[in-house]
């Protein structure tokens, strides 16, 4: 367990080096715009949302404007995002829910937003950190993979992974860390491997 935080250690030193600054990647305005970009954000790339959500939040930018669009004007403009049939009528239903149940807004609460359609822990865990700054670890698939490259965890799913790196960082960080995680995978440690072997925190957690 020692060596395990020793582990941890550098790579909150090292990634911080690396990403001082920590932007939201996915482009928003509040917190209702955060939510259904987090949304669609799922087997999509940030990039491909950030292209498709300016025509999305022009046709309607808040729950009681989205909760009238019909399901298949914004299954229209979100199809690139992929999973469009599912998407549309989760957007379309969670709109109509904020306005029903929460006054037009999104609620900073956890099982609140884990209740609304097509919001799982991972997209809570995100609209609670990034747009009311509470402490949460969102594991994505680049944080399961280099926890376990790292030798920060070997949780076999991303609850197990996110409890260990809940464990082993400092609650002040997790907010920080899970986006400067995201980041070096994307740059230097992808799901193939270090990129032409640059990888510096790989190469100098070898052997610990």
């Amino acid at each position: 367990m020692r060596k395990k935080h020793e582990r941890a250690t550098h790579v909150l030193r090292r990634l911080a080096e690396l990403y001082p600054e920590t932007p939201v990647p996915l482009d928003h305005r509040d917190p209702y715009t955060l939510l259904v970009a987090v949304l669609l954000s799922a087997q999509c790339t940030d990039a491909r949302v950030n292209q498709v959500t300016p025509a999305l939040f022009r046709l309607a930018d808040n729950p009681r404007e989205m909760s009238v669009v019909p399901v298949e004007e914004i299954r229209a403009i979100i199809r690139p995002c992929g999973l469009s049939p599912r998407k549309s009528q989760a957007i379309s239903d969670l709109s109509k829910i904020l306005v029903r149940d929460h006054g037009g807004l999104v609620p900073a609460d956890f099982a609140a937003l884990e209740a609304l359609p097509g919001v799982g822990h991972k997209t809570a865990s995100v609209v609670m950190a990034q747009a009311f700054g509470v402490p949460a670890f969102p594991v994505d698939t680049h944080i399961h993979r280099l926890a376990k490259r790292w030798k920060l965890s070997s949780g076999t799913s991303v609850e197990q992974t996110e409890r260990d790196l809940k464990r082993l960082f400092p609650i002040e960080e997790w907010n920080r860390l899970h986006l400067r995680i995201i980041f070096y995978g994307r740059e230097h440690c992808t799901a193939r491997g270090c990129r032409d072997g640059s990888c510096p925190i790989c190469r100098e957690l070898a052997g610990r």
